[in-house]
């Protein structure tokens, strides 16, 4: 049988000791250790004399016989026993026995009760020792079930907390990707307002196509910025999910840690090999916490945990809502200014076919008034003759001799008739001068119709250009940063 709180490598080690078993008591029959171990009822038989005094019969050394040392019986020799009285009486004798008899009976007694006593106690430290080692290890069993339950807690709450950062760091890739596609369209919108600069004269215009080019860049430079924000808020929900992440894992490492710790200790027994003396271990207290606060630990870190989830389930939406709004919107402006281009490259082709219009009339009217001048040209020449006539004709009659100068009827004549050919010819070269002023003034609307109709093509030219750069728009899955 083996006693509880002992090893078999104990047992091994030489004599075992037990505090129900003090070692006996020594058997020796000298005076000091005899007398320091009777029983209880015994008399000190060494203040015991028989009755019948004795004397010391002194022998001279001369018959060769020893002295015996004062206070102890002499030695009785063969031939000196038959002249001595006997020591003891009969009484004595039977008193001896009786003594020795009842201080027998009275240990036995003492023994039997002290071996019974013993055999109680013993089973009583055994059921004692049973029924502890028993509850440590239900309390081991409870502990460990204890951490389980936390290991598990710990281990979900770690796989939700890990799917809600991956989550939020695929959110954080898409807000990445969506503010490189804005580079395109806010790069065509910029080049497009750099090439409308390149318009002349009257057609650089603050029309509506630079107004929403404008509004248009505006808008793709705030949602870079709300996408850019919304970004910096993932960084920073992110670097606390690693906090909790952190916490997490090595409050499970440590659970992990106690779990072994624990299970090894709870499958400790009697006879396992492992065990060992460690004097003065139950002294040392090294706890750190009760377990409220152990179970508040692990409960901190996965509210923490839940919380950090929280916030990065909110920010994911925010960042889903933010995608599509500014898609969205992105999406509205360029349709709207691309509608603002093509009406306005139908006005300036409107325009520009009014213009061609004009032009090929002002080449009609400056033909006929080329065609005029000629004529008038022709008439005034036609007229020179008839002058040179009327006034040949007036200087050969201012040759009459005497009375024959004579203000008649064909004087009065050739006098009206250079008058008036005169007249005439002064009105011709007046409208020949205001046919040579219709066609210079023609010439310059021409020049002008012309210069406007370059301007008129070359901002129609200019927009067809900005057109075909913005044919081609980002998609609504890669502004919402999927692709």
């Amino acid at each position: 049988m083996e006693f509880l709180g002992t090893t078999q490598l104990a047992s091994y080690c030489g004599t075992r000791r037990s505090c129900l078993f003090p070692d006996p008591a020594p058997t020796s029959t000298t005076k000091d250790t005899y007398q320091s171990y009777y029983l209880p009822g015994y008399r000190c038989l060494s203040s015991w004399r028989p009755s019948l005094l004795y004397k010391v019969v002194s022998v001279p050394p001369s018959c060769g016989r020893q002295f015996n040392p004062p206070g102890r019986p002499p030695t009785i020799l063969p031939e000196l026993r038959s002249s001595l009285h006997a020591r003891y009486s009969t009484r004595d004798w039977h008193h001896a026995n009786m003594v020795q008899l009842k201080g027998s009976e009275v240990s036995r007694d003492c023994a039997g009760r002290l071996n019974a006593d013993s055999m109680r106690l013993m089973q009583d430290k055994d059921q004692l020792t049973y029924q502890m080692q028993e509850d440590s290890r239900r309390n081991l069993g409870q502990r460990i079930s204890n951490i389980d339950f936390w290991r598990s807690e710990l281990i979900y709450e770690l796989e939700c907390l890990l799917k809600d950062t991956q989550a939020l760091e695929t959110t954080k890739k898409r807000l990445e990707r969506a503010a490189d596609e804005m580079q395109g369209p806010l790069k065509i919108a910029l080049e497009c307002l750099y090439h409308r600069e390149k318009r002349k004269g009257i057609d650089l215009v603050h029309d509506d196509v630079e107004k929403n080019l404008i509004k248009e860049v505006d808008v793709f430079k705030d949602c870079q910025e709300i996408l850019a924000k919304l970004a910096q808020k993932i960084n920073q929900q992110l670097s606390i999910n690693r906090d909790a992440q952190h916490a997490l894992e090595q409050d499970l490492s440590d659970k992990n840690s106690a779990h072994f710790i624990d299970e090894k200790c709870f499958n400790l027994r009697n006879t396992s090999d492992s065990i060992n003396f460690y004097h003065g271990v139950e002294k040392a207290d090294g706890t750190v916490s009760v377990p409220a606060t152990w179970a508040k630990f692990s409960e901190d870190n996965i509210r923490c945990s839940q919380h950090a989830r929280a916030n990065s389930a909110k920010l994911r939406d925010d960042a889903e809502v933010g995608l599509e709004s500014t898609s969205q919107e992105m999406w509205n402006h360029f349709i709207s200014t691309n509608l603002a281009f093509n009406n306005r490259i139908a006005e300036v082709a409107d325009a520009k076919n009014k213009l061609q219009a004009q032009l090929a009339k002002i080449l009609q009217e400056i033909f006929q008034t080329e065609d005029t001048i000629m004529l008038l040209q022709r008439s005034i020449q036609a007229k020179e003759y008839p002058l040179k006539v009327a006034q040949t004709r007036l200087e050969g009659r201012t040759k009459r001799p005497n009375i024959e100068l004579c203000r008649d009827a064909p004087q009065f004549q050739l006098v009206t008739e250079v008058y008036t050919i005169d007249d005439t010819l002064q009105t011709l070269k007046q409208r020949l001068q205001e046919a040579y002023d219709t066609l210079q003034m023609l010439n310059l609307n021409k020049s002008k119709l012309e210069h406007e109709i370059s301007v008129k093509a070359n901002s129609f030219f200019i927009d067809k250009r900005c057109m075909d750069m913005r044919r081609v728009f980002p998609s609504t899955p890669r502004l919402i940063g999927y692709t």
